[in-house]
């Protein structure tokens, strides 16, 4: 499998793992339970999984008025945007 693919794979997987988080931390804060720990949600993110977090904030319908949060966020997704922009570059 060449790299592109596995990468592809990686953010697939995280991306997943980032709706999944975001709908049992939803549900969690529904039922006034505890929480996942923003910086895991982040961890996450950081590790490939932030598009899904961004299909989460829609679908899930959770995150999306902490404009802390979001700043992070789309930090993590600028950060991947430029990685991207280098590696293919090169």
């Amino acid at each position: 499998m060449s790299a592109l693919w596995l990468v592809l794979l990686v953010y697939l997987l995280m991306s997943l793992a980032a709706i999944v988080a975001f709908t049992l931390d939803k549900a969690a804060a529904v039922r006034g339970e505890r929480r996942i720990p923003e910086r895991t949600l982040h961890a996450i993110e950081a590790l490939g999984g932030w598009p899904g977090a961004l299909i989460a904030l829609d679908l899930v319908k959770h995150k999306r008025q902490k404009s802390s949060y979001l700043s992070v966020l789309y930090l993590i997704a600028a950060l991947h945007g430029a990685l991207w922009a280098l590696w293919l570059a090169c």
